[in-house]
């Protein structure tokens, strides 16, 4: 499917991420269309509650129909995807208005979340679950 041609004087590149996931982020003016991965972002993340956690940053600022925004996503599950669209369309709104930077980094959506999957341990089934122990 052909991509609409954009200048790169108009457009916003930012970089989300969260647990393994990598979300590259083109702002641009518009009337709040998101695409991510070439579908809607409903459709792309298919919960609710994900959709929400993704529009954040707009939702806050109040910019949910000024831009229009295409996502590239790639690793990690649909849940760390949508942390790193929010994580990539806050810094892609500080950089469109310093005006934004104080509001969004009081809600944390400036700080990238650092939490990830414990690397499992030899000797060990996972991370921290042993075999159970056998007295005889």
């Amino acid at each position: 499917m052909a991509e609409k041609k954009v200048k790169t004087g108009s457009q916003i590149i930012a970089t989300g991420r969260r647990k393994s996931s990598i979300a590259r982020v083109r702002l641009f003016p518009g009337n709040g269309k998101i695409t991510v991965n070439d579908k809607e972002l409903a459709e792309y993340l298919q919960r609710d509650t994900l959709v929400l956690v993704a529009k954040q940053p707009l939702t806050l600022t109040s910019t949910q129909d000024k831009f229009d925004a295409i996502i590239r996503v790639d690793g990690g599950g649909i849940s760390g995807q949508a942390g790193a669209i929010c994580h990539g369309l806050a810094r892609a709104l500080v950089k469109t208005s310093e005006t934004y930077k104080k509001e969004l980094k009081e809600a944390g959506f400036l700080t990238r979340d650092s939490r990830m999957k414990e690397r499992k341990k030899y000797g060990l089934k996972k991370a921290r679950k042993a075999s159970q122990f056998s007295k005889r």
